[in-house]
Formats: structure tokens, sequence, C-alpha cells
């Protein structure tokens, strides 16, 4: 076991470097190593840096450099669209799109040479021409990184490098200077609300918890990310499991509780595996199990797998499955904070939520709350997707416009398309359209505008996205991961999901869209949790706002061209030169003509894949 003292010497040893890492500026002043940091988050690991990491190792070894360069597979640095990525320290040289061949040229033309390989880096310039340190890109700018601030600097694997960045001081603190009362109320204080979706006040669901009657209680993690698109807990647990697992002691202290289950989906296996070494290694360091680092205190934590269902993000549910029993919702009241896990008093928080807890315990929860707005305070971390230059993992100020997420981080939408749309929330959420890109976003605004925060996911739509396309892709998500066991949700989002098939087949009327819209109202109403409460949200917001495309749909026509069976392709005989090249790519032979002569299309054998239209090098094919 590492006593306090130990524990202090070690970051000591270790924390200006880490702290100098985490400003993008150069390693302790006399290091005279070199650091090369590899991005080992599930998107870069996919692009091969594992083999990147690998070879860098082998190189350095092969040129006598192994102890003056250190390699350090860490986890997501948020550009993922740049990614593999790797970067060079002191220099603070961020290389994007690396692949393991481009491993060797780094080596020996910046390691050894000491000359950067300009091709790989991302670089931005000033007006005066000079290249920006990484923070001052137009990605990072306007970011500020509380819960995310590790990620992409310690070795998640390592935890003396999370112990150098004030790892475990935190729960020392609560536990030596505070009583439980007082933690409970500092976590009040911030103004922290649950990052899972609802917003809930993290506060008062410890207090619950704390005043619930009963000897024993329990602690639990929600890491059952299941939004289309979304991966915010994945990359924190991948990146920092271990500022997870401190939060959660801090919050066992608080409630009373010495035990915990972290429940993580099973598709996420470089998170379970970095918590598994996570745990290991704080059972090991006497941080986890009895007598808490001889501060004469209990807990121990224990990973619960789920198998990839959507409902069990719901607590209730998650509860049910992390006992063994079926996946879905109990009927509530009573909440877990008075019978949840085997009937137990249980706290329930999601990932991004406890990456919140030791900053406000170590900072204190004024400078927490000066940070965002007044009904939402701190960060929020946003997985960025869809239509746009850079995709990724970002964390913003609550209040942030959407504009600086969507034009300045996000880097607007490519080919220059126009932005259309947002949907923030994933299945639960809605759709923000571009008149009101300059909302703030803070879980008020968006509720007032018909969407929601959700866990994070924030999908970006141009011009060319159709959205009744759009709500029905989510749609037929929510209804294939209902668990069936209340009426509205499983017949009611299963017969509102036919209505809009109808839309989208130009089968539809206007006053179908009134019946969808009262039928939203219903499932909303009706429902026995938040997946059936909030399944009819994406229709409703594009109804909202983007009423005009359902009526043009119900007139027969898909104005962006998505809907299949709303869209023919067709040949203009001025701009075809006979090319053959449409006939030859198209995959049903649904083309014909002579070289040289005007071709045709046959709609009756089309299948409406726009293969032709794309390969066309006249533009001579159209919708």
């Amino acid at each position: 076991m590492k006593t306090l003292q130990q524990l202090q010497e070690i970051r000591d040893s270790l924390k200006s470097t880490i702290a100098e890492r985490q400003e993008g500026a150069a390693v302790a002043a006399g290091d005279p190593r070199l650091y090369v940091l590899v991005c080992g988050g599930t998107g870069c690991t996919s692009g091969n840096s594992k083999i990147i990491y690998e070879n860098f190792k082998n190189q350095l070894a092969a040129r006598g450099l192994s102890d003056e360069v250190k390699i350090i597979l860490t986890g997501c640095f948020g550009l993922c669209s740049k990614g593999p990525i790797a970067v060079v320290y002191p220099d603070g040289a961020f290389y994007t799109h690396v692949q393991p061949d481009d491993v060797a040229e780094i080596v020996e033309k910046h390691i050894v040479g000491g000359t950067p390989v300009e091709r790989l880096l991302h670089a931005e310039k000033d007006i005066h021409g000079q290249l920006k340190s990484i923070n001052d890109t137009d990605f990072y700018r306007s970011q500020r990184r509380v819960v995310l601030r590790n990620c992409g600097v310690i070795d998640p694997e390592n935890i003396d490098e999370y112990i150098a960045t004030d790892g475990y001081k935190a729960y020392e603190k609560a536990v030596t200077s505070m009583t439980q009362q007082q933690v409970i109320d500092e976590i009040k204080k911030s103004g922290l609300r649950g990052r899972g979706g609802a917003g809930f006040s993290t506060g008062m669901k410890w207090q619950f918890t704390h005043d619930a009657a009963g000897a024993e209680k329990y602690v639990a993690c929600n890491a059952d990310e299941g939004d289309p698109g979304a991966f915010m807990d994945r990359s924190l647990l991948e990146g920092d499991p271990h500022a997870v697992i401190e939060a959660m002691m801090i919050a066992g202290y608080a409630v009373g509780a010495e035990h915990g289950v972290i429940y993580v989906r099973a598709e996420y296996p470089i998170a379970v595996h970095r918590l598994e070494v996570a745990i290991a290694q704080a059972r090991e360091y006497g941080i986890l199990g009895d007598n808490i680092m001889g501060l004469g205190k209990k807990f121990d934590l224990e990973l619960r797998l789920g198998a990839g269902a959507f409902v069990c993000g719901e607590e209730t549910a998650l509860l049910n499955s992390a006992e063994g029993k079926r996946g879905e919702p109990r009927q509530r009241p009573p909440f877990p904070a008075i019978k949840g896990l085997f009937g137990k008093p249980t706290l329930i928080n999601n990932v991004e939520t406890y990456g919140n807890i030791a900053q406000i315990i170590l900072n204190g929860a004024d400078w927490f709350a000066s940070v965002g707005t007044e009904k939402s305070k701190g960060t929020k971390v946003f997985a960025l997707g869809g239509k746009l230059e850079n995709v990724g993992l970002v964390e913003i100020p609550m209040g942030t416009p959407l504009r600086t997420i969507v034009e300045d981080i996000g880097g607007g939408c490519p080919n220059g398309k126009k932005f259309k749309a947002a949907q923030t929330g994933g299945p639960s959420g809605g759709c923000i359209p571009a008149s009101l890109i300059d909302t703030p976003i803070d879980y008020d605004n968006l509720m007032a505008i018909g969407s929601m925060m959700g866990s994070g996911g924030l999908i970006v739509m141009d011009e060319d996205n159709c959205m009744v396309d759009i709500a029905k892709f989510f749609l037929e998500f929510t209804v294939d991961e209902s668990c069936g066991k209340c009426t509205p949700c499983r017949i009611g989002n299963k017969r509102l999901l036919e209505m809009l098939d109808k839309v989208t087949k130009g089968d539809a009327t206007l006053e179908d869209l009134d019946k969808m819209e009262e039928l939203c109202y219903y499932i909303k109403e009706n429902s026995l949790c938040g997946l059936g409460q909030t399944a009819p949200n994406p229709v409703l917001s594009t109804l909202r706002y983007f009423r005009d495309e359902y009526e043009a749909h119900c007139q027969g026509k898909c104005p962006a061209g998505v809907c299949k069976a709303l869209v023919s392709y067709k040949v203009d005989p001025e701009k075809c030169i006979g090319c053959t090249i449409c006939a030859r790519n198209c995959p049903v032979n649904a083309i014909s003509g002579s070289v040289k002569q005007p071709h045709e299309i046959d709609p009756k054998k089309c299948i409406k894949c726009g293969v032709c239209a794309s390969k066309c090098p006249k533009g001579a094919i159209s919708k």
C-alpha cells in the first residue's frame, strides 16, 4: 500500500512534466528526454495507431534511443477526423493522418535530425505568418478541457501519471477535511447537473442517497453510452479511467457506500481493458479496498458488462441488467436513491458527471460555477459528427453558441455546402435549424427550442440532408431498441414510424401530418421511461422547423433528393457525350445507349443508387 507521503512523492517527481504536456508546451526543464504521445483511442486504433506505437518503439530501439525518447500510448486528442495522431514534445509537433510507414521518417528527420516533417503537421499560421501552438488553433481555441484535461496527455494505463495530475488528492481532501454533508453541499453549490441527459441536480441526487435509510448502499456508474454517433464516455474511460474511479470513491464516502459498480457496454473493449488495468493498479496501491491510503475508509469497484441494449442507458433498466435480469425499466417511484441495486439505496451518475467531481472538490464549487451560465454550470463534452471539416471530441463552456461549435471548432460544412441543422441529444433530442445557429448551448435554451442536451452527441447536417429522412432514421433506432414493456412506446412508436414511412414514399396527406403530431404527444405523455417519452422528439422538432419539407413529400417531392421513392434520375441529352461511363458503372444495367450518343435510364430497372450521377464527367445526369 502506498502512503500519502509516497503518493505526494510521485506527484512531485512527475507533476511538472505532465502539467506542461497539458499546456501543449515543452516538457520539464532539465528533462533530457523527448516524449512521443500516440493516440490510443478507439478511432485512431482502428487506423493502426497500435502499429504506429510499436513502430516508434522498434525504430528508436534500432537507433539506441529508447532511453532518450519515451513513447506513450495515450487517450483521445479530440481531433478524430485527423487521426491517427502522434505528438512530439518538447517541440509540440502535432502530427495528423500518421501511417505506420511514416514513423521511420518522423524518427529520422525530427527526432534524430531536429526538423519536423511538415507534410504531416497540423499547422495553422497567425497574421504574422508564424505557426500557432496547437492550443491556439481553431479546433482547440474555444474549448475548455476540464473533464478531458488528461485525455491525450497521460498514459491511461500508468497510475503514476494520473497521480501526477493531483490524482486521488481530491479523495484525500474529502476524507480528511470534509464531512459527508460538506462534500454533498460542495457538489450542490457547484451547480453541476447530470450529464447523462435529463440534467438533474447532481448534488440533490447525492443528498437523496445519503438520506435514504439502510446500512448498505451502492454507487453506480452508467457507462452504457448508446446514442448513435456518441463516444464521449467511451473516450473518457479510455483516456482517463482513474478520474471516474476517484469520483466514485468520493461519492461512496459522501453517501455512505463501500461498493461501486461500473456498468459499461461490452462493445467498448479498450475502455473495459483500461478500467480493468486501472482498478487493478488502484488495488495494488491500496487506493481501492480496505483502509484506503491508511485513512481508515473502505471502497471497492467491479465492472458489469452490458450487451448493447440502448434502453439500458435508462437508470432503472441498467439496474435490472446489472442484477442479471432483463434490461427493462422499473416503475418509479421508488427511485434508485431509495431502492436501487439489489433493492438497496443506489447513487447513479454517468461517466462525464463523475469526470467533474474531483476537480470540483480540489478547486472548489465557486471555481466550477464561474464557467457556464446561470442555470447550466461548467463545461459540456460533445461528440461532434456529421457534415463538418473537423469531427471529434470537444469540450466547451456551457452557453457557447452553436455557431462557434459548427463554424469555428468544427470548421464548417465541407465542399462549400450550407449548414442546415444540428441534431443534439441523439434519438431523444431534436433538430436545431440554421436560423437558430446563434443559440447558446445549455440545458434550458435547448429545451426551449424543442431539443435537449442528451448525453452529448451533436450531429451536423447540410443542405443535402432530408430532414424527414433524418427523423425516420432516429425513430427506426428507437423502435428497434424499445424494450416493449409499455404499450405507448412498443405500439405507438411503431405506428408513428409507419406514418413517417408513408411520408417518405409520398403517400401521406397533410391530414396525416396532424395525426402524426397528435400521436407524438400521446407517446411522450404516456410512455413508462425516458426512451419512449423522448422518442418522438426528432419528429416533433423537424415538423416544427421543417414542415415545408414534410408538405413537399406529401406532394410527391423530396427537396433534398434523398427519399428514393420520390427520386428519379434523368439524362440531359444536350450534355451527354455518350462516353458510356454511366452504363458501365450501373449495378443493374438500367442505362442504355451507343457510344457518342445520348444515353437513357430505364426507370423500371433503376434502383436510384446515384452511382451514374456521381460518375458522369459532364454532369449530364440529375435527379
